[in-house]
C-alpha cells in the first residue's frame, strides 16, 4: 500500500515535467508501475529501457534537424528589468 502511495506521488511529480501527461494521470501511472514491473522479466525491463533511451535520442535528433522552436523547453523570463549593457 505504501509503495502505491509513494509511486503515485512520484508519478504526479514526474508528470509535471511533461506537457502531455497531467498530474492525475501521472499518479495513476506511478501507482500501477510497481505492479506491472513486478510481473515483468529482467530482459523485458531491459528492452523497454533501451527502447525508451533510443526513442528519446531519435526524437532529440529529429528536433535538432527540424530546428524545433518549442517554447516549453525555454525557461520563462523571471525579470522585467532591462538587460544590462
Amino acid at each position: 500500500m505504501f509503495g502505491k502511495i509513494i509511486g503515485a506521488g512520484l508519478g504526479a511529480k514526474a508528470a509535471e515535467h511533461t506537457s502531455k501527461i497531467g498530474g492525475p494521470l501521472g499518479a495513476v501511472i506511478g501507482a500501477t508501475a510497481p505492479v506491472i514491473l513486478r510481473r515483468m522479466s529482467i530482459p523485458a525491463m531491459l528492452a523497454i529501457g533501451a527502447g525508451g533511451y533510443f526513442l528519446k535520442k531519435y526524437m532529440d535528433k529529429k528536433d535538432a534537424e527540424t530546428g524545433s522552436t518549442d517554447t516549453s523547453k525555454t525557461p520563462p523570463a523571471t525579470s522585467t528589468a532591462p538587460a544590462a549593457a
